[in-house]
């Protein structure tokens, strides 16, 4: 899978939970490609040291610190990368969300919201912003009845795609005995995100679900999940995947023809069976 370094040169990206992890491989990875970037986490000082670093290497870089469920640092976020990058935004990676251990019978309640909160709802206000933006309209009435037309896209397609790419997981496909609380909500994200790419892949917008197995990060600590079963597990499995593993197939998806839609990926390490 071999992408041109500049490949995405013109393309102005937006990026959400990109102060660690997969999404900050990502925003690493877009920017390196000659995409201008607007990263947002809610940890604002991890966030600006990600920010200085892809600076550092020449690539052109805006900072939004918030809350990605916020309506206002949604707003936010799409009119800081028109102000500083002169256009909408026409690749956003909805990343940003949290993890959970255990099931419906052993999960902690408490945390119940959280999750869907930020795995769905947030999910759901950016991907509803970001393809308004992109397709060019106002917010569609609600109850309206389909239009009689087939719908249009914007002038400039196909020479420019636009992508909404929404990060799932392997546990939204098949039940986890780990975490089905948070497979839950990401089965919610993967039905949001198919209900979309109907609506806007007719128009010119791709909507593109990624759906990576176990990856090496922060994200099982801050689940809950036991270091020493779990650890066990991803040993078993080794080489598990990276944050940058999942950012080269996000680069190889966004760098595909617009005509071409590469609309669910999912990725798992070789060895992991299950789920």
């Amino acid at each position: 899978m071999s992408v041109n370094e500049r490949a995405l040169a013109g393309r102005r990206a937006i990026v959400t939970g990109a102060s660690a992890g997969i999404g900050e491989a990502i925003a690493r990875s877009l920017a390196a490609a000659g995409a201008s970037v607007v990263i947002n986490a809610r940890r604002a000082d991890r966030l600006a040291a990600v920010a200085e670093q892809i600076a550092s290497r020449g690539g052109r870089v805006a900072c939004m610190s918030g809350d990605a469920g916020d309506d206002s640092v949604v707003a936010a976020m799409l009119d800081t990368c028109r102000a500083e990058f002169g256009g909408q935004a026409d690749l956003v990676i909805v990343n940003a969300g949290r993890g959970l251990r255990g099931s419906v019978y052993d999960s902690d309640p408490s945390q119940w919201e959280a999750v869907f909160t930020v795995n769905v709802l947030a999910a759901a206000k950016l991907m509803r912003a970001a393809s308004e933006r992109m397709i060019g309209v106002a917010t569609p009435q609600v109850g309206a009845p389909p239009a009689a037309k087939p719908p249009e896209v914007p002038g400039d397609w196909p020479a420019t795609a636009r992508d909404i790419m929404v990060l799932g997981s392997t546990v939204g496909r098949n039940l986890s005995p780990f975490s089905s609380m948070y497979g839950s909500a990401k089965a919610a994200v993967h039905m949001l995100a198919e209900s979309l790419r109907r609506t806007c892949g007719p128009r010119g917008v791709r909507v593109t679900t990624i759906e990576p197995g176990i990856v090496a990060s922060e994200f099982q600590s801050v689940a809950g999940y036991d270091p020493v079963s779990f650890g066990a597990f991803m040993k078993s499995i080794d080489p598990v995947l990276t944050p940058e593993d999942v950012a080269r197939v996000v680069l190889f998806v966004a760098s595909q023809p617009a005509g071409v839609h590469l609309n669910e990926v999912m990725m798992r390490p070789t060895r992991q069976e299950y789920p």
